[in-house]
């Protein structure tokens, strides 16, 4: 099944939005098992400004249904998000 990258950026001063709703997002992506690895960006202060998910989808709109009905998208957090499929060579 083909691998898609979610590349997040949270909108400036969402930190509160993104702990308020991180166990939900931890659940949704352990309850949905489609999640191959991902965590969060750090901005240059160490703090979350964003996330990094690769996810495992039979299509592009599949992986953008996925980020969609996230917890962190449906409360807001996010200012961008690409979704791109992503071939792995390492690892």
């Amino acid at each position: 099944m083909p691998l898609y990258m979610l590349l997040c950026t949270d909108k400036p001063g969402a930190l509160e939005t993104r702990k308020a709703n991180r166990a939900a997002h931890l659940d949704y992506a352990e309850r949905t098992g489609c999640v191959v690895l991902g965590g969060p960006l750090l901005d240059d202060a160490g703090e979350m400004a964003g996330s990094l998910i690769i996810v495992e989808a039979p299509d592009i709109a599949s992986a953008r249904a996925w980020s969609a009905a996230d917890p962190y998208a449906q409360a807001g957090l996010f200012e961008d998000v690409r979704v791109q499929e992503w071939k792995r060579v390492v690892g």
